[in-house]
């Protein structure tokens, strides 16, 4: 019996290749490989999609992070919010201007950040608040942009799990001042290699982006700032316009697989199935659940690598055939990389926590039910076995 990945972009392929591969070819035809019409056309496609005034492609959701904080002028002695609970990139991209990531805790129930903390974090130095819309689940964006208004804040959304995520029925990306969009391949809506997207309504910042994107360039070999080279390549912009108007059905067919999940994991004991923000709907990039210890059990350092319950667990299910994942297994606060920042063990507990219990099951649209009845089967007998 074959494995159940965590992801299956075989499948996808099945389904449009054909479209995907004529789509390729037309490229490869045309000799306009940067730039050009392609890129421009999926740029407002995908503004329509979003429901803003602008798109601007860029080469990664990285990037998009950064050229929005470049936009805005942030750097050097500017603090920017975030949560510590989330891929790197988010916080590297503060640091990647010259400004400090400053952390605030998650809420247990949806990961994304504890708004209530989010006040006592604000000192005369920030200049932004960057949430993260993590696995697909919005953050209540209502809450965070009045809180926003009151300290004169730009959000940023990190949008790069949540393609076509809602808040209160407005696309994420569009109720910030920026929403950062990812293209890679596992994404909801994901190139054949790196891509990314800034949306954004104001013109004059889409034109900023857009000198920054190229070499700080608005007219060429005339540069007016330091910027970099991040475009969207035509091969990646081609195949993104194919699957753009799949990804409503693809999201949809996820909120299902989702749905059976929630079915088949309710009477599971320590296990905690994952809760959407009350308001909004979740795009669901991944199905991650919360293998919950024993007290007293499991109360190490993360730092120290040593196996948990859901290590354990993890490895139980692989030996029976299913594939899940760890995000993350270290929160960035007690990342080497930023100990220069003083945060120790207990700063934020919420976040380190759960990044010893989360645990990511095969998540995709084409996800069978048999798939996923042998996904729970085997992580049933997988709890049984290691509590």
């Amino acid at each position: 019996m074959s494995n159940i990945p965590p992801l299956d972009l075989k499948r996808q392929y099945q389904a449009i290749g054909a479209d995907v591969s004529a789509a390729v070819l037309e490229v490869l035809a045309s000799g306009a490989y940067i730039g050009g019409p392609l890129v421009k056309n999926f740029e407002q496609q995908f503004a329509t999609y979003i429901g803003t005034a602008e798109c601007v492609g860029c080469n990664s959701g990285t990037d998009a992070l950064y050229l929005a904080l470049r936009a805005m002028n942030i750097g050097a002695g500017d603090e920017v919010i975030t949560t510590p609970f989330t891929f790197i990139a988010t916080a590297e991209t503060i640091s990647g201007v010259g400004a400090k990531p400053v952390f605030v805790d998650i809420d247990l129930a949806t990961f994304n950040l504890d708004l209530t903390q989010l006040a006592a974090a604000i000192t005369p130095r920030t200049k932004a608040i960057m949430p993260v819309h993590l696995f697909g689940n919005p953050v209540d964006m209502t809450e965070l942009m009045s809180i926003a208004a009151q300290y004169n804040l730009v959000v940023i959304e990190d949008c790069a799990q949540a393609t076509g995520a809602k808040w209160q029925g407005q696309p994420v990306g569009r109720i910030g001042h920026f929403g950062c969009f990812s293209f890679f391949p596992t994404k909801n809506l994901g190139a054949c290699g790196d891509g990314g997207a800034i949306t954004v309504n104001d013109p004059g910042l889409a034109d900023d982006l857009r000198m920054l994107r190229e070499h700080g360039s608005r007219e060429r070999y005339y540069h007016e700032a330091i910027g970099v080279n991040s475009r969207l390549d035509a091969i990646q912009a081609a195949i993104l316009q194919v699957k753009l108007p799949h990804l409503d059905l693809w999201n949809q067919q996820r909120a299902t697989v989702a749905s059976r999940y929630h079915q088949l994991l309710a009477n599971i004991p320590g296990i905690i199935t994952p809760q959407a923000t009350p308001g909004g709907e979740s795009a669901w990039n991944q199905y991650t659940i919360r293998v919950v210890a024993p007290v007293g059990m499991d109360t190490a350092d993360p730092r120290d690598r040593l196996p948990t319950l859901r290590d354990r667990v993890r490895a139980s299910l692989l030996e029976a055939g299913a594939i899940a994942m760890i995000y993350y297994p270290l929160p960035l606060h007690l990342q080497s990389v930023y100990a220069d920042l003083g945060y120790a063990v207990g700063s934020f507990p919420n976040a380190e926590r759960v990044s010893q219990e989360v645990l990511s099951l095969p998540m995709f649209p084409e996800l069978t039910v048999e798939e996923q009845q042998r996904v729970v089967y085997a992580l049933k007998d997988a709890i049984d076995t290691c509590r």
